[in-house]
């Protein structure tokens, strides 16, 4: 791809950064902006900034939140002594689209991976625990991607609260093996968080 400004290529450069963005798609974006007024670009850039610098991580379960606590952590309302733990932030807003889950959440911020590097100490594991050991927490539900590191995610974490008196479930595979939870339709991924199950039947469904 041949530049008649340099300008022009560093941005194409900068945005074919983004997932999913190849250099054509960020060439056409790049242009796009070209033609826009610069006050709207000039806004465009700063919200991304301000997002970056601003943004905070909610101090009790790691969603993204504007504040110290995030909405979902402050509402009343909400189920305080049940936490759906999942991987990341997406998987928050996937569950919360389905408007079929009223407790609060855990952002663990990957999943147990020892081939990609990823053990627990990595995750925002030992915060959970001590959530389950700090507060009147009745049950774990896990809303994990179903798959072998899922699966090793759930089973580790299980073990770690074996001493304390609560529930601990998982979704229901109503999400096929080796799926990804933000891809799921809402429908589906409603069911299988009403259908939920003992991890004890999930792990070793045999014993």
């Amino acid at each position: 791809m041949i530049f008649s400004s340099s300008l022009l290529e560093k941005a194409v450069n900068e945005l074919a950064k983004l997932p999913g963005i190849g250099k054509k798609t960020a060439l056409r974006l790049a242009l796009h902006l070209l033609k826009q007024p610069e006050n709207e670009v000039s806004h465009f850039c700063e919200s991304i900034e301000n997002m970056r610098k601003e943004i905070k991580f909610c101090s009790r379960c790691y969603n993204i939140s504007d504040k110290h606590v995030c909405n979902i952590c402050d509402n009343i309302s909400r189920k305080q002594d049940v936490i759906c733990v999942v991987e990341n932030i997406r998987d928050v807003m996937a569950i919360e689209s389905t408007q079929h889950f009223n407790g609060v959440f855990h952002v663990l911020g990957g999943i147990i991976s020892p081939l990609d590097g990823v053990g627990p100490e990595q995750l925002n594991i030992e915060p959970l625990i001590q959530r389950v050991h700090n507060e009147q927490i009745t049950e774990i539900v896990f809303a994990l991607n179903p798959n072998i590191q899922g699966d090793t995610t759930i089973y580790y974490i299980g073990r770690k609260l074996k001493e304390y008196p609560i529930k601990i479930t998982t979704i229901a595979r109503g999400i096929s093996f080796g799926g990804e939870l933000e891809y799921a339709d809402e429908m589906t991924l409603a069911k299988s968080i009403t259908n939920r199950i003992p991890v004890e039947r999930y792990i070793n469904p045999v014993a």
